[in-house]
């Protein structure tokens, strides 16, 4: 990148590309915006990548998203974010509103399975090649490793909460940082040159408390004027009541993904309002996983069920988008929040050696975590194991052999083959699988 600033332009085409082929939960779209931010457009380098990556996994919602709205930030600031964030998820939400639809209307989903068959086995791939480039660059320590295996072991073997991991590795490496600095980065990282990114291109913001208040209100104000105008418009005895209520407390409460809550919303949506039937929870999982965006785009889902059945003397349809539309509204409002709030005092740690240093025992968790991620996905794909009855905190099921996937192992095989071997394009990887599974599966 030259020494000027990233064009508007081409960063809001980027920034859609990335939501278009944003496939594979959070593991496949943070390798995404790694291949495509750090190592093609060379906008950010892996330290300030991993550094944004950090602060997006300690905050409630979706880190991946969040992600892409920080780095937006760092590019254009406000409007930067608002284009990442945007568009990380409207393509989603497009699709699975369109998907929810034909849902409502024919009560099925297993033609789904054949569309994306191959892609989920290419999205695999591109997860195996960012894992290996992070791990290679980020665990560059013995004791990195050793914070790395410990948070993967501790996600995998003992389902322990998320955010206990990711306060754990904090903790132990402020500590650290104090006492052992050598433990945490090699002896040739110390006094190293930094060299300018287009992410360094535009004047530091202060972090002040009265651009924090002046944010929390801007901000809570767009959070709470979607659901102020629906109450108005159809009163409080309304279905769009609830799902606001709801949904935003969700936002506050989903830390480590949408795996960690999704059993809560399947138990409330079904028992306690009656939006959803058995079973239409996973069929709705199901939906999500096979669009790009956020997986937490299964709220979307919910939201256009409940107001479906509950349309408020509105044409079902009408009711449906507009239940949707509010769920997604409370979901993702908040997160622009914590990112344009919190983003100046993060960057301002950039400064401070010690915490700076503490946040890369963070970075050498981040990749235990997306190695669990990974795995989960890959068993996912070559094996389906990934059952109803598994919803709740991400945890590994041991696979039963006999439902391997041979065709599934078989692109994925290909796929990583073409990716780190032959080097051939992202785009031409994922169209290549997709095109491919589609044909077995239909033919089958």
């Amino acid at each position: 990148m030259d020494g000027h600033q990233v064009p508007f332009g081409e960063a809001l085409r980027t920034w859609a590309r990335i939501g278009l082929l944003g496939f594979g939960g959070p593991a496949g779209q943070i390798a995404l915006m790694h291949r495509i931010l750090v190592d093609e457009k060379k906008w950010i380098g892996e330290a300030r990548f991993m550094h944004a990556l950090n602060f997006c996994m300690l905050l409630p919602g979706p880190e991946a998203q969040q992600l892409a709205t920080y780095i937006g930030w760092m590019l254009h600031r406000t409007p930067g974010a608002l284009a990442a964030g945007l568009l990380f998820i409207l393509p989603g939400f497009c699709v699975i509103l369109g998907l929810s639809i034909l849902y409502s209307l024919f009560q099925q989903t297993a033609w789904l399975e054949a569309l994306f068959f191959g892609l989920k086995a290419a999205v695999l791939a591109i997860v195996v090649e960012a894992l290996l480039k992070v791990g290679r660059r980020a665990l560059k320590t013995p004791l990195m490793r050793m914070i790395a295996a410990a948070a993967f072991l501790a996600l995998f073997l003992l389902n322990l909460p998320f955010p206990v991991v990711i306060a754990m590795a904090a903790l132990g490496g402020y500590w650290l940082a104090k006492f052992k600095p050598a433990l945490l980065a090699p002896a040739s990282a110390h006094g190293a040159a930094k060299a300018t990114e287009a992410v360094d291109r535009l004047p530091p913001v202060a972090p002040t408390w009265r651009r924090s208040l002046a944010v929390l209100a801007v901000w809570g104000a767009v959070w709470a004027s979607l659901p102020l105008l629906l109450i108005a418009l159809f009163g409080w005895d309304s279905v769009y009541v609830p799902i606001a209520a709801f949904f935003s407390k969700m936002a506050v409460v989903t830390f480590g993904g949408a795996y960690a809550v999704l059993a809560y919303v399947a138990q409330e949506a079904v028992e306690t309002y009656a939006w959803l039937r058995p079973g239409e929870m996973v069929d709705g999982l199901a939906l999500a996983e096979t669009t790009p965006g956020p997986l937490i785009l299964v709220l979307s889902f919910v939201g256009f069920i409940a107001g479906f059945r509950d349309a408020a003397g509105l044409d079902p349809l009408a009711g449906g988008v507009l239940g949707a539309v509010l769920a997604t509204w409370v979901t993702f409002a908040p997160c622009f929040l914590w990112i344009l709030l919190g983003a100046p005092w993060v960057e301002k740690l950039l400064g401070n050696k010690a915490l700076s240093l503490a946040l890369s025992a963070i970075t050498a968790a981040v990749v235990g975590v997306i190695l669990n991620l990974a795995l989960w996905f890959g068993l996912h794909v070559i094996f389906g194991s990934v059952t109803p009855h598994a919803l709740g905190p991400l945890r590994i099921d041991l696979p039963d052999p006999r439902t391997l996937d041979v065709t599934a192992l078989a692109l994925s095989a290909f796929a990583m083959l073409a990716l780190l071997r032959l080097k051939w394009k992202m785009l031409t990887v994922l169209a290549v699988c997709a095109l491919a599974g589609a044909a077995i599966r239909w033919a089958t």
